[in-house]
């Protein structure tokens, strides 16, 4: 009956994902030890204590068991206690901060291998991706070569957004003014899901992408192909492109502007606007000031003291 269904969480194509649908069933299978003996019990008892079952043991004055205390609390205690320890270890070690240690099972990640980087930002209600490595940037289409650690930072334009390719690995927010990092890898070849896990507005259920997973062969053509068909992104193409809108087509931009991604992190797109970094750094430097300016006011005046001793004293 369930043939035709595709349960991806349970057979993902990227070895985080993978990781994480381990854990999911042993977890599950865990806690299965528990419930599904007390189910069973709860019907073989309730059948046969029933009321007309009139050969079942009766003992009015049963109260305690030892063997049966024992059996009851230690079991439920030893399996939480092995669900806790794994799941603890689990989380930590699938932590999306984390930079991946291996490209799959068996497959140590050298030290030499340079990673993907893609610059993710949720608009409404579409996905924009940049390749900061190949000058590259793209709508509603995410492409990455196969045994490849790909590393994500996701940031959002107006609404808070949830990255999501089942296939790939776990879910990650994208929200304004801050930026969030996923790190992932793709082993099978295919074109995958993608999408908001998050409702964003009306136009949610059409804030979809494809993710496409290729060789490094295949890959490098997707990017030649990009560059060959793809338009400028600049300021005054991406306000036009953050604009509200359902159900995007997919765009290429052979070019972006350099530092595109990080002022729309920094909420500073349109020229004269006060970065968000730029104002932190700013006040950072006022607190600092303010400081200076309070210890020389505290700083006690002798009148032995020469001005340019006190300078010294007060800096």
């Amino acid at each position: 009956m369930l043939s035709g269904c595709d349960l991806v969480l349970l057979h993902p194509a990227g070895d985080v994902a993978r990781q994480e649908s381990d854990l999911m069933i042993a977890s599950v299978i865990l806690m299965s030890l528990i419930i599904v003996p007390v189910l069973i019990a709860i019907g073989v008892i309730a059948w046969r204590y029933r009321s007309t079952n009139k050969h079942a043991d009766y003992d009015p004055e049963w109260d305690h068991s030892s063997k049966f205390e024992l059996m009851v609390w230690a079991a439920p205690l030893l399996i939480i206690i092995v669900l806790g320890a794994m799941t603890w270890i689990g989380t930590h070690q699938l932590d999306p901060y984390r930079a991946l240690t291996r490209t799959g099972a068996g497959q140590p990640l050298a030290a030499t291998t340079q990673p993907l980087e893609v610059e993710v930002v949720s608009l409404d209600w579409k996905w924009l991706f940049f390749y900061p490595q190949y000058g590259i940037a793209t709508v509603n289409q995410l492409a990455a070569p196969l045994d490849t650690p790909i590393h994500f930072k996701l940031t959002s334009t107006e609404t808070m957004n949830a990255f999501f390719v089942p296939s790939l690995s776990g879910m990650i927010y994208s929200m304004p003014g801050m930026q969030t990092v996923l790190n992932a890898v793709i082993n099978k070849p295919g074109d995958f899901d993608g999408f908001s896990s998050n409702y964003s507005g009306e136009g949610f259920t059409d804030m979809r992408f494809r993710f496409l997973g290729m060789s490094q062969r295949d890959f490098s053509r997707w990017v030649a192909k990009v560059r060959a068909s793809g338009g400028n992104l600049d300021t005054r193409t991406f306000n036009q492109l953050n604009q509200p809108s359902r159900a995007e087509p997919v765009h290429y931009y052979a070019r972006f502007d350099a530092d595109l991604y990080h002022r729309i992190l920094n909420r500073c797109v349109d020229p004269g606007q006060l970065c968000m970094d730029a104002m932190m750094t700013m006040g950072a430097h006022g607190d600092h000031a303010m400081r200076d300016g309070a210890a020389g006011d505290a700083m006690p005046s002798h009148p032995s003291m020469t001005a340019p001793a006190r300078d010294a004293a007060t800096h």
